[in-house]
This record gives structure tokens, C-alpha cells and sequence, in this order.
């Protein structure tokens, strides 16, 4: 068993503004005795396309990622930072989430997989992330001390066929970072990750960004940790915070035994 710190955020497009009061969060996590800290999609730089273009490194290179594997090794934690801007070899820039171990070592990285490109009948109107962000390619589920992460970024929780292959994969633990319109989360966030954990059997670690930010966005919060029988074991409804659950893995091979979908399942979904 392990406790696992979610961060919940208000951020915006100064990530050096962002960075410093991730720090303190974190810090304050590893004093309640997590061991794995899980943040907000957009955790660093939270803004417009020109925002993410100025500030976006080279994976495993750049200060800010210098910052965050000092932080991790110093605080002696695992962190999944759940996205900031990377910039690749040909010009363009991915949303990713960056997993690092307790010595600060980047164990993991995870290009988000499918963009927000929709309408939505509020003050921003319209998302359209492929004009900023290049989409990912692989699925990733990554072997830690807690147990296997299954990694996914926010919009990606709409696509229950990719968690069902994070499933197949090995994952035990699924995580998704978020900064989920307010209108859409008060409709369907809770019920896409109770769906996602009940339908995977896997504990669900959903970190989101809350709050009124530039451009006229407004994201819902409600960071949740979910059991695998889709139990909200903790929740941070409103503001900026923190929340801590224990993940006991015990639990999955229980309820994994009583009930084994995977294994009754008469499909599977090749990815386009």
C-alpha cells in the first residue's frame, strides 16, 4: 500500500509563477508521506498557442525539467507531471507528461493522444488543440514501486478503448491529468473516470486544473482518486489544494478475482 498526493491547480501562463507554487504543494505532499505526487494537465504553462511555443523544451532538457527532476529527487518522491510543452526535432510541440523517480530520473514521457478539438457553449467557445499541439502516437504503461501507471492526459478519458488496452498492458494504476471545462466537467467528468475505473478495474488518479484562467477558460476541478469498484475515495472540489489517498493494490486483485471482465471480454479494438 502507498500513499499517492494529487495537486490541484489554478494556473496560468507564467510557468515560473506556476513552478513556485507546484513547489510548495509538493513539498507539502511529501510531508503527509506521499510517495507519488500526480499533477494537472498544463501544470507549467497554462495560456495560448504562442504561450506553449515560447516556453516549450526539449523532453529531458530545458531548466524547467532541470527544476522538476531536482524537486523529485530532493523530496525524494515519484512525479508525473501531468503536461507541459515539448518541443521536438522538427519544429512541432507536444502536451506531455513527464514521470520522474525518486532519484529524479525521467523514467517516462507520454504525448497526449487525442486533441480537444470541439465547440463548447461557453466564454472560450471554441478548442481546437491540433492547431498547438502535434498528437501522440504510443500508449504508455510504466512499471514504478506502486504499481504499474497507465498514463493518459485529460480529453483521452472519452475513449474508453484506450484504457481498456492500458488494462491490457499491465495497468494497475491510471492516471489523468486534466484541465476539464467547467461546463463539460459538471456534466460528464465524475462519470467518465467512475466509468473508466469500474469498466478497468484499475484505481483512477484524475488531477485537474479548477478555477477561472486567461482567454476566458473556466475549468471544473473536483480532483478525484477512484477505487477500482468506482469508489471516490477523495475528492478536491473547489479552489487550489492538495488531497492524499493510500492505493492498495490488494484491493484490485480482489475485486479483479470476483469479477474478471477482462478475461470474459469478447472484443478487443486495434488503435487507427
Amino acid at each position: 500500500m502507498a500513499k499517492i498526493g494529487l495537486v490541484q491547480m489554478n494556473s496560468g501562463a507564467d510557468p515560473e509563477h506556476n513552478l513556485s507554487k507546484l513547489k510548495k504543494k509538493v513539498k507539502g505532499l511529501q510531508l503527509q508521506g506521499a510517495k507519488l505526487v500526480v499533477t494537472p494537465e498544463n501544470t507549467l504553462v497554462f495560456g495560448s498557442k504562442d504561450d506553449y511555443l515560447q516556453w516549450a523544451e526539449p523532453l529531458n532538457d530545458g531548466p524547467f525539467q532541470t527544476e522538476l527532476s531536482a524537486l523529485a529527487e530532493k523530496l525524494g518522491i515519484w512525479l508525473l507531471l501531468g503536461s507541459m510543452p515539448i518541443r521536438h526535432s522538427d519544429g512541432t510541440i507536444t502536451s506531455t507528461s513527464l514521470l520522474y523517480d525518486d532519484k529524479g530520473q525521467l523514467k517516462a514521457h507520454y504525448n497526449k493522444l487525442h486533441m480537444f478539438d470541439v465547440d463548447v457553449a461557453d466564454k472560450h467557445h471554441s478548442y481546437r488543440e491540433s492547431d498547438t499541439f502535434k498528437a501522440g502516437d504510443e500508449i504508455k504503461v510504466v512499471a514504478t514501486p506502486y504499481g504499474n501507471i497507465g498514463m493518459s492526459i485529460c480529453y483521452d478519458v472519452r475513449f474508453p478503448t484506450l484504457y481498456s488496452e492500458l488494462r491490457a498492458q499491465g495497468a494497475d494504476i491510471i492516471v489523468i491529468p486534466a484541465a476539464f471545462t467547467k461546463l463539460t466537467g459538471k456534466a460528464h467528468w465524475e462519470v467518465l473516470l467512475r466509468a473508466r475505473a469500474i469498466e478497468t478495474q484499475c484505481w483512477i488518479v484524475a488531477a485537474a486544473q479548477w478555477g477561472e484562467h486567461n482567454e476566458g477558460r473556466e475549468t471544473w476541478g473536483h480532483s478525484m482518486i477512484i477505487d477500482p469498484w468506482g469508489h471516490i475515495v477523495a475528492c478536491q472540489q473547489q479552489g487550489t489544494g492538495v488531497l492524499t489517498a493510500n492505493i492498495d493494490l490488494q484491493l484490485s486483485e480482489k475485486i479483479r478475482a470476483n469479477m474478471p471482465v477482462a478475461e470474459h471480454a469478447k472484443f478487443s479494438v486495434q488503435p487507427r
